[in-house]
C-alpha cells in the first residue's frame, strides 16, 4: 500500500486524488487496519467508513522518512502538564537515526516524490495535472512558467509563458518567453534519450566529460543564485526604508495622498514579489548544494532505462531538475529560434563532447508546427 502511494505521487497524482483512488480500490485506511489486527480503536477510527482515506494521512505518509529505513523521534510534544495539546517539534530539534530498519521506499523514489511535492502539482481548472508543473523557469526574471490553455484551444497550441509576464500583462515586467508544450516535449525527450545513449555506450568518456564540465558550471550557478538572493534581500531592506520616508513625506505634505497611494502600492507589490521569490531562490541554492555533480548517481538512474518513449511526471523528475526558457530572438515570432536550457539531475546541462554547449542550442518551433 505504501509503495502504491509513493508510485502514484511520483506519477504526479496529488494526496487528494490518491485518497480517492485508494477509496475506490477499497483499501483499508490505517486506523481501521489497526482495529482489525489489534482490536484497538484509534481517535479517528470510523467503522462505517473503513475505506475513506484523508488527504492529510496521504501527505503524512509521503513525508515520513520511516519508509526510507530511518527512525525519527521526538516529532511531537505536549504543550505542558496542564495543556495536553500535541505540538509539532521543529525538524532541526527532532532526533534522527538513519538505516535503523529495512526500507520500503528506495532513495530514488523518495527524491522523485520530493520533487513532485515541491512542484506543488495541482489540477487545472479543466481537471488535469500538467507534468511540467514547477520545472519551467524564465531565463530573465527567474519566475516559474504558467500553462496557457483553454477549452477552445487545441492541445497542440497549449503554451507555457512567463508567470511574471502573465501576472503583469501590459506593465512590461517581463516578456512572454512563450513555448508550446508539444515543442518542449520533443526537445526534452530528445535530450533525455541523447544523454541515455551516450551514458550507456560511452560511460568512461561520459564520466570524464561531465565531471570536468559540471564542476565549473556548478560553481557558476551557485554563485549566480547566491548573488540573486543577496540582491533580493538587500532590495527588501531598501523598500522598508523607502516606505518609511514615503510616509514621512506624506505626513509633512511633501507629496499628495494620491501620490502616496500610487507609490506605496508599487513598492508593496515589489516587496511581495521579492518575498515570494526568496524561498524559491533558497530552495534552488539548497538543491545545488545537495545535488552537486554526482555522475555515479546519474549512471545508476540510466541503468533502469534503455530508451524513453513517453514523458511522464515520474520520468521528468527522474532526469530533469529544471528547464530554463529564453525569449525568442524576435519576440512574439513563431518561427524565430529560441534557446532552451535543460538541466539534468546530478549532472546539470549536457552536450556531447565536441558539440556546442546545450545552453547555447537554439530550437525552432517550425519543426513541430
Amino acid at each position: 500500500m505504501v509503495k502504491m502511494i509513493f508510485a502514484m505521487c511520483a506519477e504526479g497524482i496529488g494526496p487528494c486524488n490518491i485518497a480517492k483512488a485508494l477509496q475506490e480500490k477499497k483499501i483499508l485506511k490505517p486506523t481501521f487496519y489497526r482495529f482489525q489486527k489489534e482490536g484497538k480503536y484509534g481517535t479517528h477510527t470510523d467503522p462505517e467508513n473503513p475505506y475513506k482515506w484523508n488527504e492529510r494521512t496521504i501527505a503524512d505518509i509521503l513525508d515520513n522518512e520511516i519508509y526510507l529505513g530511518h527512525t525519527i523521534n521526538c516529532r511531537t510534544r505536549i504543550a505542558s502538564f496542564k495543556d495536553k495539546r500535541t505540538i509539532k517539534v521543529p525538524k532541526e530539534e527532532q532526533l534522527r537515526f538513519e538505516n535503523t530498519h529495512e526500507a520500503i521506499i528506495d532513495q530514488e523514489t523518495w527524491d522523485i516524490v520530493r520533487k513532485v511535492r515541491e512542484g506543488r502539482i495541482r489540477k487545472t481548472r479543466m481537471g488535469e495535472i500538467n507534468k511540467y508543473s514547477g520545472l519551467i523557469y524564465c531565463a530573465d526574471c527567474g519566475r516559474k512558467h504558467y500553462l496557457y490553455r483553454g477549452r477552445t484551444i487545441k492541445r497542440e497550441s497549449y503554451s507555457f509563458i512567463c508567470g511574471n509576464y502573465h501576472k503583469h500583462v501590459g506593465e512590461e515586467k517581463c516578456t512572454p518567453h512563450s513555448i508550446r508544450e508539444v515543442v518542449l516535449d520533443e526537445i526534452v525527450l530528445e535530450e533525455i534519450n541523447r544523454a541515455l545513449y551516450y551514458a550507456r555506450n560511452n560511460t568512461k568518456e561520459f564520466t570524464d566529460y561531465i565531471s570536468k564540465k559540471t564542476s565549473s558550471q556548478y560553481r557558476k550557478d551557485l554563485n549566480a543564485k547566491t548573488a540573486e538572493l543577496s540582491k533580493a534581500e538587500k532590495r527588501i531592506v531598501e523598500l522598508k526604508s523607502l516606505f518609511k520616508h514615503l510616509y514621512e513625506d506624506n505626513v509633512l505634505g511633501r507629496i499628495s495622498d494620491e501620490q502616496y497611494r500610487m507609490l506605496s502600492l508599487d513598492y508593496n507589490d515589489e516587496q511581495k514579489e521579492l518575498e515570494q521569490s526568496i524561498p524559491d531562490l533558497q530552495k534552488e541554492i539548497d538543491t545545488l548544494k545537495s545535488e552537486c555533480t554526482n555522475v555515479q548517481k546519474f549512471l545508476d538512474v540510466v541503468k533502469k532505462y534503455v530508451c524513453v518513449q513517453e514523458l511522464t511526471p515520474e520520468v521528468l523528475r527522474t532526469f530533469i531538475s529544471k528547464i530554463v526558457v529564453h525569449e525568442r530572438e524576435k519576440k512574439h515570432s513563431q518561427t524565430s529560434p529560441q534557446q532552451v536550457d535543460i538541466y539534468f539531475r546530478y549532472i546539470g546541462t549536457f552536450a556531447l563532447p565536441g558539440e556546442i554547449n546545450q545552453a547555447e542550442k537554439k530550437h525552432d518551433e517550425r519543426r513541430t508546427a
